[in-house]
């Protein structure tokens, strides 16, 4: 089958029809969990504890997978099987002297036998897939190794890529959300909390559950947005992290002044910023010990595991010795802005200095 849409798959899902192989990603991380979830219930429906397997894509025993296969159904239709983050450039943390090739050809060689009685779902959650787009046809291509996986799937089973929603696609789904809920709310005001929210999945629904807790019954207006909604940057603090990650001064100052430019929310930036470098250090923390994303998630309460899984990504990118000096820079920053009437934007610009200047250092050494 060549690569479908997510509505396209749903139709075919309220009707019963499943493939035996299906593969899942794109920036829609939210869209993709949702889209694993509905397919392993209709597989498995209620029945999960015993027809539903899964296994992390890190860490993949091929032995054990194929022998899961393999398995005929308890208490259901189908044998269900969910692979979190099969990465097919790098298939294991430790690779022991084997290639990637030679994993994924294993990998491949056991998909060749899916039995009808097993359904078997790859999604991509916790890492980006390099892609480019084709401009005649406007089609994603995969241009990583993962393609090759891919292009199996989409040739045997379901390709699918959940891509972020345009704003007029989001706005039926807030009023569909809100009015089940409870409250209402007109298309051109939810086409508005979108696009404050920047069509990002996670911050809708966050931001919905919010609106109609507030409004109760009553209709959620444009003043309502002003008064609870945060509109957005396009530049968030993520990507000050990365600049930062990546020795890019440029980047780092961009990312800061249009964060600043938000004279109402500054007292939150340090706060902010802190805390996407402390999700940095617990990730790369748990990865030296040995722990998992679900490790991390429970002994630290994460409402969401998207934030985890970026984390443990983007943490390879510094060593931990970096993320604690930039750790103990935004400390004293904060004890500075506490203590004195310093002028925050110099104060930062400061502090996102000294952090890129610890970057320097450690590559001179």
């Amino acid at each position: 089958m060549p690569q479908e849409d997510s509505k396209t798959i749903a139709a075919k899902l309220r009707k019963g029809e499943l493939s035996n192989l299906y593969y899942i990603f794109g920036k829609d991380v939210v869209g993709v969990e949702k889209l694993t979830r509905r397919i392993i219930r209709t597989a498995v429906g209620e029945n999960e504890d015993f027809a539903l397997t899964k296994f992390d894509g890190k860490s993949l025993d091929m032995s054990s997978l194929e022998d899961t296969i393999q398995m005929m159904p308890m208490m259901s239709e189908y044998n269900c099987i969910l692979i979190n983050d099969y990465n097919c450039e790098r298939p294991r943390e430790e690779m022991h002297g084997q290639s990637a090739e030679t994993y994924n050809k294993k990998l491949i060689g056991i998909l060749k036998d899916i039995p009808p009685q097993t359904v078997i779902i790859f999604n991509v959650t916790g890492f980006e897939i390099k892609t480019k787009t084709e401009y005649r046809t406007g089609k994603t291509v995969i241009t990583d190794k993962n393609k090759k996986l891919a292009d199996f799937a989409a040739k045997n089973g379901t390709l699918c890529e959940m891509r972020i929603p345009t704003s007029g696609e989001l706005a039926k789904m807030i009023a569909a959300k809100v009015s089940a809920g409870g409250s209402a709310i007109s298309l051109d005001t939810a086409q508005e909390l979108a696009e404050m929210c920047l069509c990002d999945t996670m911050t809708v629904e966050n931001e919905v559950d919010k609106l109609c807790s507030y409004s109760g019954s009553r209709e959620i207006t444009r003043e309502t947005l002003a008064l609870l909604v945060h509109r957005q940057s396009g530049v968030t603090i993520f990507n000050l992290a990365d600049a930062v990650a990546s020795f890019n001064r440029k980047a780092a100052f961009d990312a800061l002044d249009e964060l600043m430019s938000d004279k109402e929310n500054r007292g939150a930036i340090l706060a902010n910023i802190t805390n996407a470098f402390l999700d940095l250090y617990r990730a790369a923390c748990a990865k030296r010990s040995g722990k998992q994303i679900q490790d991390v998630v429970s002994d630290f309460s994460y409402a969401w595991e998207f934030k985890v899984k970026n984390a443990f990504r983007d943490s390879s990118r510094m060593n931990i010795d970096r993320i604690r000096a930039c750790i103990k820079i935004l400390r004293d920053t904060a004890v500075q802005l506490n203590s004195t009437s310093s002028d925050e934007k110099i104060v930062l610009e400061e502090a996102v200095t000294k952090m890129l200047m610890t970057g320097q250092q450690r590559r001179q050494q």
